[in-house]
């Protein structure tokens, strides 16, 4: 049984809204982890575009995703429960935008990591 949740956070940010966005993620994890939501180890985050050219050059506009791990499957549900965390997340969905079909302006799958090679 697993005691942890890990997730694959995409948020999909309006353009010109890159600084301010960034400002509320680097709360975030720190938040959760102080609050005994998320566990020790830091979240990983990465910025790309949605398009790249035929010479692999960025362009479109911006996302960032965020991987980190819960301290339980109800991690989540939990979280909506806390003012401080809901104070992070509302304003970072109010940053964010759909982008067409299967594209919503924020996606959370669950995920688990496979060990490949050994």
């Amino acid at each position: 049984m697993t005691t942890t949740h890990t997730s694959l956070c995409t948020y999909r940010v309006k353009a010109g809204q890159e600084a301010a966005f960034e400002a509320l993620l680097a709360k975030h994890w720190p938040t959760l982890q102080r609050l005994g939501l998320a566990t020790d180890t830091p979240s990983l985050v990465y910025k790309g575009h949605e398009v790249m050219d035929r010479e692999h050059k960025v362009q479109g506009p911006v996302f960032y995703t965020e991987v980190f791990t819960w301290t339980s499957p109800e991690g989540p549900m939990k979280a909506h429960e806390v003012p401080e965390v809901m104070g992070i997340w509302g304003p970072m969905a109010e940053l964010c935008e759909d982008r067409g079909p299967g594209r919503p302006a924020m996606d959370f799958p669950g995920v688990t990591p496979l060990s490949l090679f050994g």
